[in-house]
């Protein structure tokens, strides 16, 4: 395994008090003049809904030593993870990245075909990641994955930085930066936990790369080297307009890391639109603690919850592509699901990967448009005309029959939600409306302006719409509106 000694890690992370939310030496958000000052208590969430996996869901497929530090995308109607493990003659000696898919968190998670999950990223010989690539954070922006991981080139003091790989189907990688680190270790104190930095934990805000990672060497590091520390930049590899988070909020360029966002471990974190606020999950003495923080790290806007169960590495939580928090299917305004992966055995290093989660319950998570945008992209929502809007980008486009929109959308809500209407309605699709299929077999609709939108072909059934077949002139004739897609 990475250095050091993943046991130096888990006494540490036993040690945390369950709940806490601010470390020493992070100073409280800044003062405004006395005739401003408002005090803010935290708000205290409600939390239902306490559920785990029967059994291990995430393994090697093989005898393996570990199994730990998963990352989870939910996409396109499955759970994608990739972790940490060693194979036995399989690559080089060290950490490697597995890769597995299920279509249930409660497993098995599996290789394509239900084969056994095998590497899909190892060290690189004669580089800084020789013998360790693990701890993965996946990321898709842009229709490319992007995956970060902690590197080290062998045992050795300060040997653990992070580096980038990106990929266009999360199995295949390709090495970033020229396959150098992207963050190193800050040196800035000397401390008996020789680990270095890594740990990365990336998501996709607003244009804006944010990575948070361990570095036991930073100034803002606990004694025993625990803390998080936030970059962003606008690009993956943390070069274009590079900002570090301080006491002053995010200042240009590699500040000194001298503010911790969370006094841990093995972190993980999503971006919430429904909480409008950063959720960091870490492990506490009796689960994982999500501490949360507001979109400028100036305040915690919530008391932290608990996902409750037996732990020994750090948590993987289940997040949409970007890295936001996985919306509710059955309530998406009123309820946050958290659940993450995480190790919970030890023999004699963490393994036995299980899944545990809650909900954050009795929420307004779409108060407002940007956050109704984001929380419902992707669902139906009646309209004030008895027609039903499917929410995308930030628009609506508007279908006059209900079975259309259903066939297209995770759900169609049954309560209209007036946030939405101060987002643009940008298309029309009539009953009946034009339907096309170009040589590829794509189909498409017009809408109102003769525009094309592509959909399924059941959707078009459903609009009563006939599918004619159409030259690739006659496709590429039309306004290319959109893809509706579910």
């Amino acid at each position: 395994m990475r250095i050091p000694l993943r046991a130096v890690l888990v006494v540490a992370a036993v040690a945390l008090v369950a709940g806490c939310t601010r470390v020493a030496g992070i100073p409280a958000e800044p003062e405004a003049p006395l005739q401003a000052r408002v005090p803010r208590a935290p708000v205290v969430l409600r939390v239902g809904g306490e559920r785990s996996s029967p059994g291990v869901v995430v393994s090697g497929g093989m005898p393996a030593p570990y199994n730990y530090g998963p990352t989870v995308l939910q996409e396109d109607g499955q759970f994608r993870t990739w972790w940490c493990s060693q194979l036995p003659d399989i690559g080089p000696p060290g950490d490697d990245v597995l890769y597995a898919a299920s279509g249930s968190l409660d497993g098995p998670f599996t290789a394509a075909g239900g084969a056994p999950a095998v590497p899909v990223f190892a060290g690189r010989p004669g580089a800084f990641d020789a013998m360790h690539t693990c701890d993965p954070s996946v990321l898709r922006v842009g229709g490319r994955y992007y995956l970060y991981y902690t590197g080290a080139a062998g045992e050795h003091a300060h040997g653990n930085a992070i580096g980038v790989a990106s990929s266009t189907d999360g199995r295949a990688w390709r090495r970033e930066a020229g396959g150098a680190p992207i963050v190193t270790a800050s040196r800035e104190v000397s401390r008996e936990n020789v680990y270095g930095a890594g740990q990365p934990s990336a998501l996709y805000l607003d244009g804006w790369f944010y990575l948070m990672f361990t570095d036991t060497t930073a100034s803002g590091a606990g004694w025993n080297g625990a803390g998080q520390f936030v970059l962003r930049a606008r690009n993956p590899e943390f070069t274009d307009q590079l900002q570090s988070l301080t006491e002053e909020g995010f200042v240009p360029g590699g500040a000194r890391r001298s503010r911790s966002v969370v006094d841990a471990f093995s972190a993980d974190w999503a971006w919430v639109p429904a909480l409008n606020a950063f959720a960091i999950a870490h492990q506490t003495a009796t689960g994982t603690s999500i501490t949360f923080w507001d979109r400028g790290f100036t305040r915690h806007p919530y008391e932290p919850v608990v996902i409750p169960g037996p732990w020994q590495e750090g948590p993987g939580l289940v997040r949409q592509p970007d890295g936001s928090a996985v919306v509710s299917s059955v309530d998406p305004c009123g309820t946050v699901p958290f659940d993450v992966l995480r190790a919970t055995a030890l023999l004699p290093a963490p393994t036995d990967v299980r899944r545990f989660g809650i909900d954050v319950q009795g929420v307004d998570g779409c108060a407002t448009p940007q956050q109704a945008a984001a929380v419902l992209d992707g669902f139906g929502v009646p309209s004030p005309s008895r027609t039903v809007d499917v929410v995308r980008g930030g628009q609506r486009i508007r279908f006059e029959r209900r079975s259309v929109a259903e066939r297209l959308v995770t759900r169609v809500l049954d309560k209209r939600v007036s946030a939405v209407d101060a987002l643009p309605v940008v298309a029309t699709i009539a009953s009946g409306a034009r339907a096309l299929r170009s040589p590829q077999g794509v189909v498409g609709l017009l809408d109102d302006e003769g525009r094309l939108w592509t959909v399924t072909p059941e959707a078009a059934e459903a609009n009563g719409s006939a599918i004619t077949d159409v030259s690739q002139q006659d496709w590429n004739s039309h306004p290319q509106a959109g893809n509706l897609h579910p």
